[in-house]
C-alpha cells in the first residue's frame, strides 16, 4: 500500500492537503513491475496516467520510420494527461530494473480536474513541456532532413563540374603530348619563314573562332570527307585525325591548303598540333566553365546561409529568391519551369537572412512536390503600401478544401510516412510573423498560390 508521505515526494504533490492525497491514493492502484516487463504498448489506448514510485522506466516509441528513447526515474508523471488530446499511447513503456507505480485512470480525469485543481494545473503545466520538447526534437529532425536533402543536391550538383573538370584535365595531358610531338616534327622539317607564319595564322584564326558547334550528321559527313582527303594525299590510318578535325568544324578547303602550300608530311604535322591545340582551348573552356559553376554554386551558398555577414540586415527579396532557386536547382531542371515577374526596384526587408531563405525553400519544395517534379513555377514580387509581396505559385493540381484549413498546423502533413514532419508551413508562418509579416493561400486546381507579406525596411511595421 502506498503511504502519503511516499506520494508527498513526488514534486507535483509535495505540498497538496492531505483530503486532496487520500482521495488520489483511494482513486489510483499500485502497479509492480519486474525488470524488463512491459506496462503500456503504443498502439494501447491511451486510458491512464502513471507516477513513477521506485525503479527505472524506459519508453520507446517511433515516428516518421525513426525510433525514439527516453528514461524515467521515480517522481516523474507519464502516460495520458489532463486535457492531453493522446488516444493511443505512442510509446511502449518497459522497466529497467524492479519498479513501483501508481496507475490512475483518464476515465477520472474530470472528478480530478474538480477535487485537485493545483494539481491539474500543474499536470497541464508537464503536458505543455512534453509538447514543447517533442516540437523541439521535431523541428531538429525536419531541419536535419531538409538539409540532408538540399546537401544530396547540392553535392550532385557540385560534383557534374567538378567531375567534367577532372576529365576534361586528364585528357589535356595527352593533348600536350600531342602538342609536343607534332611540334618536334615540324622542328625536323625545313620551314621557311611564310610556311611557319602561315601555319601560326591559321592556328590562331581558328582558335579564336567562335562558330557554332555542328550537329552530329554534318560531323559525320565532314570526317568522311576529310579522311578521304588524307587518303588521296597517302595518309591511310588518320582516321582519329580527321574526327578530330571535323569535330572542330575544319572544312576540306583549309586542309587541301595546307597540302598544297606544305607538302605532304609537313602538312600532316601541321594538321596534328592545329587539331591538338584545338582540342586543348575546348578543354581549357571546359575547366573554365566547369570551376565557374563550382564558384557560381559555392558563393550561392555562402548567400543563402548569409555565412560571414550580419545575422539581420536589408536583405534584396529577389535576390534571395534567386539564391534559393540556384540551391534547388537540381530539383527544378528535372521537369519544373520557372516563370520570374520581378518588381524592377529593389525590394528591401529588414530580415534574418538565412531564415527568409527557410521560407522560400520550404514554400518552392512543396510546389515541386506537388506538380510531381513537372510543371510550371511561378515567382513573382511587387510592392502594396508599404509591404513588399513575393507570390510563390504552381500549376498543380491544388489544395483541397478540406485540407487547407490545416496546412499551416504543427505536425500536419499530407505526405506518406517519413517522407514529411508536418512542420514546414508551422515553421514557415513562425518566421513570416517573427519578421512582423502574414502569408495566405489561394487554392484551385491548377492555381495555387502562396504570398508572403513582409514590411519593407524602413516603411514601418507593414501588415500583421
Amino acid at each position: 500500500m502506498v503511504e502519503p508521505a511516499e506520494l508527498r515526494r513526488v514534486p507535483v504533490f509535495a505540498d497538496l492537503p492531505d483530503d486532496q492525497i487520500a482521495w488520489f491514493l483511494s482513486q489510483s492502484e499500485e502497479v509492480r513491475v519486474k525488470a524488463g516487463d512491459i506496462y503500456v504498448r503504443q498502439g494501447d489506448p491511451a486510458d491512464a496516467m502513471y507516477v513513477v514510485l521506485q525503479g527505472e522506466l524506459q519508453a520507446r516509441g517511433e515516428r516518421g520510420g525513426e525510433t525514439f528513447v527516453f528514461s524515467m526515474k521515480p517522481g516523474d508523471v507519464t502516460g495520458a494527461l489532463p486535457f492531453s488530446r493522446m488516444k493511443q499511447f505512442t510509446v511502449t513503456g518497459r522497466a529497467e530494473s524492479a519498479a513501483r507505480l501508481l496507475r490512475f485512470s483518464a476515465a477520472l480525469f474530470p472528478e480530478l480536474v474538480q477535487k485537485m485543481p493545483v494539481l491539474a494545473q500543474r499536470l497541464v503545466g508537464i503536458m505543455s513541456d512534453r509538447i514543447r520538447e517533442f516540437t523541439r526534437v521535431e523541428q531538429q529532425r525536419d531541419r536535419l532532413a531538409a538539409l540532408g536533402k538540399l546537401s544530396a543536391g547540392l553535392a550532385h550538383e557540385l560534383n557534374n563540374p567538378a567531375s567534367a573538370a577532372k576529365r576534361a584535365a586528364s585528357q589535356l595531358r595527352g593533348m600536350l603530348y600531342r602538342i609536343r610531338d607534332a611540334s618536334h616534327e615540324l622542328g625536323r622539317r625545313e620551314l621557311t619563314p611564310a610556311q611557319k607564319s602561315e601555319i601560326e595564322k591559321l592556328e590562331a584564326s581558328l582558335i579564336a573562332r567562335d562558330d557554332p558547334p555542328l550537329d552530329a550528321l554534318a560531323v559525320s559527313d565532314l570526317e568522311e570527307q576529310i579522311d578521304s582527303l588524307l587518303r588521296s594525299h597517302g595518309q591511310t590510318g588518320l582516321w582519329q585525325l580527321a574526327a578530330g578535325l571535323a569535330g572542330k568544324g575544319i572544312q576540306t578547303a583549309v586542309v587541301e591548303s595546307l597540302f598544297a602550300s606544305l607538302g605532304t608530311e609537313t602538312a600532316r604535322a601541321a594538321l596534328e598540333r592545329i587539331a591538338a591545340l584545338l582540342e586543348v582551348a575546348s578543354l581549357l573552356n571546359e575547366i573554365e566553365s566547369s570551376t565557374s559553376r563550382i564558384s557560381d554554386l559555392v558563393c550561392a551558398i555562402k548567400e543563402y546561409t548569409f555565412m560571414d555577414q550580419a545575422p539581420v540586415q536589408n536583405v534584396d527579396v529577389v535576390k534571395s529568391l534567386e539564391t534559393t532557386l540556384t540551391i534547388l536547382n537540381h530539383k527544378l531542371k528535372k521537369g519544373v519551369v520557372v516563370r520570374r515577374d520581378y518588381q524592377r526596384v529593389p525590394l528591401l526587408v529588414n530580415s534574418f537572412g538565412s531564415e527568409l531563405n527557410q521560407v522560400w525553400t520550404n514554400i518552392i519544395d512543396n510546389a515541386i512536390d506537388a506538380m510531381g517534379g513537372k510543371g510550371e513555377l511561378r515567382v513573382r514580387t511587387y510592392r502594396d503600401d508599404g509591404c513588399v509581396v513575393v507570390e510563390i505559385g504552381d500549376n498543380g493540381p491544388g489544395i483541397s478544401p478540406e485540407v487547407e484549413p490545416h496546412i499551416f498546423e504543427p505536425f500536419f502533413t499530407t505526405k506518406g510516412v517519413g517522407e514529411g514532419t508536418g512542420l514546414g508551413l508551422d515553421t514557415v508562418q513562425r518566421i513570416v510573423r517573427k519578421h512582423k509579416g502574414n502569408i495566405q493561400v489561394i487554392s484551385k486546381d491548377g492555381d495555387t498560390r502562396f504570398q508572403v507579406w513582409l514590411p519593407l525596411a524602413g516603411a514601418g511595421e507593414g501588415r500583421s
